[in-house]
């Protein structure tokens, strides 16, 4: 009985262990259907009580073009920028872009540059060797034309020496010949039929005529002195020429003079002649004027009425 309650303990021990597994399973497994199955944020009224509600709904503007940023909501005000960080890390970025493309740039220029450079060293020698050939050359050719020029010179210098002397010589020659025709010519011994011209004798060469001879000397003194008295009779008859233009002309001034006179007198007379005619015919006026007043009054003015007028007019 003892041995049989032992088991049966035992048995119930073990019972009871099986139980409590199979209850804790049974609690897993509950608990991971629930959590891989019956997740809170899957209950329908888990809106209500869901802690991180605030950070999963929506910001009240999403940006600056958001419809729900009406005038009266007052979401959106002058000089706000939602998207500031967004642009900075853009123009970050931007820059951080534009600064490898100008690196990259720069190194290509800098290769590009020296390798410019490398050509041009390149070709700058090339040039260098081909001028410093260039002007080989022409020294040797300078030097060749040097010494040709110098024994054309040479012979040159040989002929032309040669030549002098022999036109030196010949030039004494010429002088020696000159001097002796001179001497022996007509010039030096001044033969004056030399200085007669092919065109009559009347005429002369003027470099070879030497001067007049007495007779023609004396025949020219002679003209002169013809010419010399002939200029004087000329002056005395044109001194008795003026002579005679002048008593005319005094002749013709008293006789212009005698008739002004003769005409001043005339126009005188004529003034008295003229001055009598008016003075009578005044005369007649005055007559003829009393005459018709003593005619148009009955009784006649005397002499003292007119007197009165006289006195009162002076």
């Amino acid at each position: 009985l003892a041995n049989q309650s032992k088991q049966i303990d035992k048995m119930m021990c073990m019972l009871e262990e099986r139980q409590k597994n199979e209850i804790r399973n049974i609690n897993k497994a509950v608990s991971d259907f629930q959590k891989n199955f019956q997740k809170p944020e899957t209950r329908r009224e888990f809106d209500l009580s869901d802690p991180q509600a605030l950070k999963k709904d929506r910001p009240a503007r999403l940006s600056d073009s958001d419809p729900r940023c009406t005038v009266s909501g007052l979401q959106k005000f002058m000089g706000e920028d939602l998207n500031y960080h967004q642009r900075m890390k853009f123009q970050k970025e931007q820059l951080r872009e534009w600064s490898l493309q100008q690196q990259q740039d720069w190194k290509n220029a800098l290769a590009d540059q020296k390798f410019a450079d490398y050509l041009y060293d390149k070709n700058r020698i090339e040039l260098d060797q081909k001028t410093m050939e260039q002007q080989r050359k022409e020294e040797e050719s300078r030097h060749a034309v040097c010494a040709a020029t110098k024994d054309f010179n040479r012979t040159q210098a040989s002929e032309m020496a040669e030549r002098k002397k022999l036109e030196k010589h010949q030039k004494m020659k010429d002088d020696m010949d000159e001097i002796s025709n001179l001497l022996q010519g007509d010039l030096l011994s001044e033969n004056p039929e030399q200085a007669v011209s092919s065109f009559g004798r009347h005429r002369v060469i003027p470099d070879r005529w030497k001067g007049m001879n007495q007779d023609q000397l004396m025949a020219i003194r002679y003209s002169q002195q013809q010419q010399i008295l002939e200029k004087l009779r000329l002056k005395e008859e044109e001194h008795q020429r003026d002579a005679e233009w002048d008593r005319q002309r005094l002749q013709a001034a008293r006789a212009q003079l005698v008739l002004e006179r003769h005409q001043q007198r005339q126009s005188q007379e004529c003034r008295r002649a003229l001055d009598s005619i008016n003075t009578e015919l005044s005369q007649e006026q005055k007559s003829k004027n009393r005459y018709l007043k003593e005619e148009e009054y009955s009784n006649v003015p005397t002499d003292q009425y007119y007197a009165q007028f006289n006195t009162t007019s002076r």
